[in-house]
C-alpha cells in the first residue's frame, strides 16, 4: 500500500501503477442488498433459479453499478491518502463495462495515476482503473475515475 500525504508526493506517481487491491468476492447477499438499495430487482441479478435456467451466464450477475460502487472501498486498499481536510469522488470518465461479474466471482481493482493537477490548492487526480475478475482475461470494466483531494498543507 502506498501512503501519500501531499500533492507533491502524489505527483511522483504520474504515469505509474499505484497498485492492486486484494480480491473481493461478490456474494448473492451483496447483490440482493444492492438490488434493495437501488430498487433494481431485475431477475438476472436476484432470481438464482431463473438466471441458472434462462440467463446467458447460467448464474446471477452483479449489477454494473454494484461493481462501480466498490471503487472507493478497493481504492483505499491501494493507497492511503493522509493529511486531508476532505476528499471527493468527482467523476467517472470513459468507462466501459467489458464483462459481467457472476455471483461468487472475485474481483480486484488495479489503479494507475493518469493525470494530476493543482486547482488553486485542490489536487485533482484522474486514476486509470480496471476491475479484474479472477481467472478471466477481460476486466469487468475499465476507465478513469476523478478524485479531488483537499490536503491540509
Amino acid at each position: 500500500m502506498q501512503i501519500i500525504t501531499s500533492h507533491s508526493e502524489f505527483e511522483q506517481y504520474l504515469g505509474k501503477e499505484l497498485g492492486v487491491s486484494s480480491w473481493h468476492t461478490i456474494t448473492q447477499e451483496q447483490i440482493n442488498k444492492f438490488a434493495d438499495a437501488t430498487l433494481d430487482h431485475q431477475w438476472i441479478h436476484t432470481d438464482e433459479e431463473r438466471a441458472q435456467n434462462e440467463g446467458p451466464f447460467k448464474a446471477t450477475i452483479a449489477h454494473g453499478y454494484l461493481t462501480l460502487s466498490l471503487i472507493p472501498y478497493l481504492w483505499k486498499e491501494i493507497v492511503d491518502i493522509q493529511n486531508l481536510k476532505m476528499e471527493i469522488n468527482y467523476g467517472i470518465e470513459s468507462l466501459r463495462f467489458a464483462q459481467a461479474v457472476t455471483v461468487n466471482s472475485k474481483v480486484r481493482l488495479k489503479a494507475k495515476l493518469a493525470s494530476i493537477i493543482n486547482l488553486r490548492g485542490v489536487t485533482k487526480v484522474n486514476m486509470a482503473i480496471e476491475m479484474e475478475i479472477e481467472d478471466q482475461k477481460k476486466p469487468a470494466f475499465s476507465g478513469e475515475v476523478v478524485f479531488l483531494y483537499h490536503f491540509v498543507n
